[in-house]
């Protein structure tokens, strides 16, 4: 009768290495969650430089040091300042499009709209939604970005819209739909600033659009 092997080498068979095929399919995964988290660690740093110092005052390096990353990781990220801005726009339209893809399949595509506009900007703060709105406004170079982004806006919502509606017959429905959406973010945000921010920006978005389907009644 043979003798059971020690546990010890059931252990150790266990506790084999994984093959080097095996590691190197993990490590990008956990290089694209560190290349992420650095990102977002400029992109916060570099927006509240922006809010606190103004967009001209604020340099690379301040970033850089902000994010605690050299000038040169910088320049992996963003290409400039400007870059930093529509980044954190173009996420804000990401999350937008992924809530009205979540809304309920009853609503209509405008009312889908409207609420997930609502969703969005309960999330943000409407002191730093404001100054950055007056960031944006005194700067010409961000001016000019801010018009790209409302364009790519309106084609994401669009994609959005008609996605959540599942028939090509709906695409250009889904395209006036994100046209109006857009129109009323653009209006709306310039009304909300000029009035003085008084009301929530959720209240503002509703008063937009009951504004909007009263032209459309």
């Amino acid at each position: 009768m043979k003798a059971s092997k020690p546990a010890a080498t059931s252990a150790s068979k266990a506790a084999k290495p994984l093959p080097a095929r095996a590691k190197s399919a993990a490590s990008p995964g956990l290089r694209q969650r560190k290349q992420q988290e650095t990102r977002e660690r400029l992109k916060r740093a570099a927006m509240g430089l922006f809010l606190e110092r103004g967009f001209e005052a604020t340099t690379i390096d301040d970033i850089a040091a902000a994010a605690d990353v050299s000038r040169r990781s910088f320049f992996h990220y963003f290409a400039s300042k400007e870059d930093v801005v529509a980044a954190w726009q173009e996420d804000a339209a990401a999350a937008l499009v992924a809530g009205i893809l979540a809304r309920p399949a009853d609503e209509s595509m405008l009312t889908a709209a409207e609420n997930a506009i609502a969703a969005a900007v309960k999330r943000i703060d409407p002191t730093e939604a404001a100054a950055m709105s007056r960031l944006k406004r005194d700067n010409p170079a961000l001016q000019a970005r801010d018009q790209l982004k409302y364009e790519k806006l309106e084609r994401a919502l669009a994609d959005g819209l008609a996605q959540r509606s599942g028939h090509k017959s709906d695409r250009l429905k889904a395209r006036l739909v994100a046209m109006i959406a857009t129109g009323a973010m653009r209006v709306g945000g310039e009304s909300w600033l000029s009035e003085g921010t008084r009301d929530k920006p959720e209240a503002f978005v509703k008063r937009t659009f009951d504004a909007i389907r009263a032209i459309l009644a």
